[in-house]
């Protein structure tokens, strides 16, 4: 795989910086406590699910009354006055001259030009066809989805770590066993080159042990950059201070239990599900916010005076009043019609993905369980052919020392002991990750330990 320059140049510092660092013992259940406790994106999913709660929490304020508290100043362009005459007018008497000889003296202010008023109003909704129930519904749901978005997100970085970790473990059984082959062939090479002096062996073959020794060389340090990149890319995953140093060993089972199980568990707990049973309860919530409008709605209201100026309409006016409306609504312009029927088209769709979920969901744990059995299998049908290979090289060296076989044979004989270990290495971590998968999704992370602890059979 290629990479970037800029990256190269990361690694590169990382490397320098990894042997000076002190390295500290992590077993797979502290890693998974870390990155529960340290992940970033992990603590972006909590936020989100407090943020619905607290929305879900401001829903049930809306069975509430509101109240306010205002005050108004109002300039008006001139006082308003009332005289004898202008009271006349308004009577079916009208004005004489007698009332209007009267205007200049018996003229009253009913309003100062400058008004400022005080009041404590409140509207107290009593029924709004059932608009009220439905949004807190909808927060409830945006509440559960935002819960069981963390859930998949955590069951996701399990199968990170997984990866991440038992990748340390493998890199470090390859090294293992890249170093067993460089001492096997330092031997080889050290024993060809007093054969070759005893002129035992032809120079060519003392040669082929030398290259087969060099190159065993090449192969180790490339094993142990493997090790430090794994390393230290599970150390930044868990935000250690010091490199993360697995403690827990690859393993394998003697058996898993039915496949049946598994499925079972996971179309009854995956996440995923429940967050499509999340939005159908939106859906259903959004639908019966339309359906409301078609509803009257009504409140009881009252307003209560707090301070009004000193005027013939100020003091007219009562200290408190209280009321009883109705608000029907006779043409809407908002679609509610159609978004009804968009909301029962969401929840279609959701019955719809919830049945492909299933189906991929039942096709992910098959495929996973399966590929579990397979790597479990491999791992315990090379077990005769490691047996085998180590004898080959017994023989080998020592028909090598008789003259009976070529260094070639010998050469071959070790590094086939090297790919059968290392395909043996491979098959378990395999299985581990196929495993941790499995119980991701069937929602038992927590029963991992007891894999590994109490049914583990160490990888050899």
């Amino acid at each position: 795989m290629n990479k970037s320059p800029f990256y190269t140049s990361i690694l590169s510092i990382l490397l320098l910086v990894a042997p000076h660092a002190q390295a500290e013992d992590v077993s797979f259940y502290q890693a998974w406590k870390a990155v529960l406790t340290n992940n970033d994106s992990l603590a972006a999913e909590r936020a989100s699910v407090e943020q619905a709660q607290y929305k879900q929490d401001a829903s049930g304020a809306m069975n509430l009354p509101s109240i306010t508290l205002s005050a108004n100043y109002t300039r008006l362009d001139d006082d308003v006055d009332v005289s004898p005459s202008d009271l006349a007018d308004s009577t079916s008497l009208g004005s004489s001259a007698l009332t209007k000889a009267f205007d200049g003296m018996l003229t009253s202010t009913l309003m100062d030009k400058d008004v400022f008023t005080s009041s404590i109003r409140a509207i107290w909704p009593i029924f709004t066809g059932g608009r009220i129930s439905a949004a807190q519904d909808i927060a409830a749901g945006q509440k559960d989805e935002a819960k069981y978005m963390l859930q998949m997100k955590q069951q996701a970085k399990f199968e990170d770590l997984s990866k991440y970790y038992f990748g340390v473990v493998l890199a470090q059984q390859v090294l293992a066993t890249r170093k067993e082959v460089e001492k096997g062939l330092q031997q080889h090479f050290d024993h060809a080159k007093k054969m070759e002096q005893q002129g035992q062996i032809a120079r060519v073959q003392r040669l082929q042990a030398e290259v087969a020794y060099d190159k065993a060389k090449v192969e180790t340090k490339k094993a142990q950059r493997d090790v430090e990149i794994a390393q230290m890319a599970l150390t930044h995953l868990l935000k250690a201070n010091a490199l993360a140093q697995p403690s827990t060993k690859l393993f394998t089972n003697q058996s898993l239990p039915p496949m049946q199980a598994f499925l079972d568990k996971t179309l009854s707990e995956y996440p995923g599900l429940s967050i499509l049973d999340a939005k159908e309860k939106q859906a259903d919530g959004l639908a019966d916010v339309e359906k409301g409008k078609y509803y009257p709605e009504v409140y009881v209201y009252g307003n209560y005076k707090l301070y009004s100026d000193d005027t013939l309409v100020g003091n007219a006016s009562p200290d408190w009043l209280v009321g009883v409306g109705v608000s029907i609504p006779l043409v809407d312009t908002s679609g509610r019609s159609d978004k009804v029927s968009a909301a029962h088209m969401a929840k279609k769709q959701v019955g719809y993905l919830r049945a492909q979920a299933k189906q991929d969901l039942s096709l992910l744990v098959e495929k996973t369980y399966r590929e579990a059995n397979q790597s479990l299998e491999e791992y315990n049908g090379l077990a005769s052919s490691v047996s085998m290979a180590q004898e080959n090289i017994r023989l080998q060296k020592k028909a090598f020392s008789q003259g009976l076989s070529t260094s070639l044979d010998v050469v071959d004989a070790e590094m086939y002991l090297n790919s059968i270990k290392t395909q043996r290495s491979a098959a378990a971590y395999q299985y581990v990750l196929s495993l941790s998968r499995l119980l991701a999704v069937s929602g038992e992370m927590d029963s991992f330990n007891q894999y590994q602890q109490y049914k583990g059979l160490e990888a050899q």
